[in-house]
């Protein structure tokens, strides 16, 4: 999986869910931020643009060097 949430710096705010095209993105009952539908992530990075506390981390998945 290429999206990383870290839940000590989530504030549950809820920002990324809103923004999220997918609707993968969810509230725990602790108030956190998680992926309920992981496979469905199209790795857009609005989650990771608008989360005001840099909670979450988008990387793209390396394809192989094509140069």
């Amino acid at each position: 999986m290429a999206l990383a949430i870290n839940e000590k710096l989530c504030k549950g705010c809820g920002i990324c869910i809103e923004f999220c095209p997918k609707q993968v993105l969810t509230l725990s009952d602790k108030g956190k931020v998680y992926t309920s539908q992981s496979e469905l992530c199209i790795k857009c990075g609005q989650c990771e643009l608008r989360c005001p506390d840099f909670a979450i981390q988008v990387t793209k998945e390396d394809k192989g060097d094509q140069s």
